[in-house]
C-alpha cells in the first residue's frame, strides 16, 4: 500500500476519527485540556506506526500537560482503537503538538490590527487636506 492511496487515505480518515472520539469522550484524565481536537493522522503504510497531530486550545503548560496525559494513556488509547478499527495491526501511537491553528489565529489577528491601522492613518490623511 503506497503512502497516498484511497487505502491509506481512508484508513487515516477513520483513525483520526476515532482518535478524536477516544480523547474527547473516554479518557478522564484531568491533565488533558478539554479544548483538545485530533488535527491530522498519518498511519504508515505497513499499518505499524501512527503520527497523531494534537492541538490544545491553550497555553504551552496546558498543551505539555495534554502530551503528557495523551503519552500515559497510549495503551488504554491504543486498546480502544484496537477494539473500534478493525486493522490488521493497531499502530503505535505518537502524539505531536500541530501549532498550525493557533499560529493561523494569530496571523488573522496580525492582519486585522495592520488593516485597522492603515485605514486609521488613510482617515487622518483625508481629515489633515
Amino acid at each position: 500500500m503506497r503512502k497516498n492511496s484511497i487505502k491509506n487515505i481512508r484508513v487515516n480518515g477513520e483513525v483520526k476519527k476515532e482518535l478524536s472520539y477516544i480523547i474527547s469522550n473516554k479518557i478522564k484524565d484531568p491533565r488533558i485540556h478539554p479544548m483538545t481536537s485530533v488535527v491530522d493522522v498519518e498511519v504508515s503504510p505497513d499499518l505499524k506506526y501512527c503520527k497523531a497531530y494534537i492541538s490544545v486550545l491553550g497555553d504551552e503548560e496546558a498543551q505539555k500537560d495534554t502530551i503528557e496525559g495523551l503519552h500515559s494513556a497510549v495503551g488504554y488509547i491504543r486498546r480502544e482503537l484496537a477494539r473500534t478499527i478493525n486493522l490488521r495491526n493497531t499502530p503505535e501511537i505518537k502524539f505531536i503538538i500541530d501549532q498550525s491553528i493557533e499560529y493561523g489565529v494569530n496571523m488573522s489577528h496580525r492582519i486585522e490590527q495592520l488593516t485597522a491601522n492603515l485605514s486609521k492613518e488613510d482617515n487622518e490623511e483625508e481629515d489633515n487636506e
